[in-house]
């Protein structure tokens, strides 16, 4: 069910420019295509919508925001509350020259990732080529310092925009949080009694050649489709590297490559992927991840952290 949300009538409609979907299955926004119902979704239409939607919601009324769902795994039984999903709204990119001068570019928290790269390089900016290969958005990659062929990144964040609950927005440095691999709090000093989320970052890179950039894009993409199961849906590597080894080698030396729980699979080309072979539901997911976490732990004494949110109810 759909409607505009400045069509729907009362006085908070009337304020707001975005839409409000009812009853949504957030299978459509979720890059495993699996997930229950929300109560509601709504789909700001800009930055400004965005803060003025929260100013509007109850304290109390539980509240997602979303990017392109990658990363995450939505229950079956769904989500009480309200889904904010940023993508389309929150999407402006653009070379800035107020946080730090020449070689800054500003992008809001719903632009994808790999969007951010290529623009970098047509603008003979650097350092970000990383980015072509994480497939999220900014707000995601903020929220769990996204990285990968060994850059991370806060490693190339100036400075950041966060909002909170009552749609406050806050200026932050990377100072302000505590930041580690696939981790970034805002250190307890700094931080406030109401939750906030990363709404725009400015990114610091170096001037260089943008085909070189280019050409270092392509060379790590091919690798990814070379590793990694990309026709078949799936979140992203489900759990953390443990330090000095990788996870995927110890799922595949637990004998685990290819095993299943209804339609989801441990994928035979990345040991470190869950795929949807096309008929998996979220419980099959979480009980697949569960099997993996607890037969490496038996097998070769590493207990594996999930990197993958997982939120809603059971069924």
């Amino acid at each position: 069910m759909m409607c505009s949300a400045n069509a729907s009538g009362g006085g908070e409609s009337s304020i707001l420019r975005g839409e409000s979907r009812l009853y949504e299955s957030m299978s459509r926004y979720t890059t495993w295509r699996v997930g229950g119902l929300v109560q509601r979704l709504y789909i700001p239409a800009d930055m400004e919508d965005f803060v003025t939607f929260l100013s509007l919601l109850p304290e109390n009324e539980p509240l997602w925001v979303l990017g392109l769902g990658s990363n995450l795994l939505v229950r079956d039984g769904g989500l009480p509350g309200t889904a904010i999903l940023l993508y389309r709204g929150l999407d402006k990119l653009q070379l800035d020259s107020t946080e730090g001068g020449h070689g800054t570019i500003y992008a809001e928290a719903g632009v994808a990732d790999a969007k951010v790269a290529r623009f970098a390089a047509r603008n003979d900016l650097t350092g970000i080529e990383f980015f072509a290969n994480i497939p999220g958005t900014v707000g995601g990659a903020l929220a769990m310092n996204a990285g990968c062929f060994g850059v991370e990144t806060w490693q190339v964040v100036n400075q950041v925009m966060t909002v909170d609950r009552i749609g406050k927005l806050h200026q932050r440095s990377p100072a302000d949080y505590d930041i580690s691999y696939r981790h970034a709090t805002l250190k307890p000093e700094k931080a406030s009694r109401r939750d906030e989320w990363f709404v725009a970052a400015w990114f610091k890179l170096q001037q260089g050649a943008g085909d070189d950039a280019r050409r270092k894009m392509k060379d790590m993409l091919t690798q990814r489709a070379a590793s990694q199961p990309l026709n078949q849906p799936n979140a992203g590597s489900v759990f953390r590297n443990p330090p000095g080894d990788y996870a995927a080698r110890l799922i595949e030396a637990s004998g685990l490559k290819g095993a299943t729980i209804g339609g989801a699979m441990v994928s035979p080309r990345h040991a470190n992927f869950i795929v949807n072979t096309g008929a998996a539901t979220a419980a099959d997911i979480e009980q697949l991840i569960e099997k993996v976490r607890e037969t490496v732990a038996q097998r070769c004494g590493v207990v594996l952290h999930c990197e993958v949110k997982i939120i809603g109810e059971r069924v």
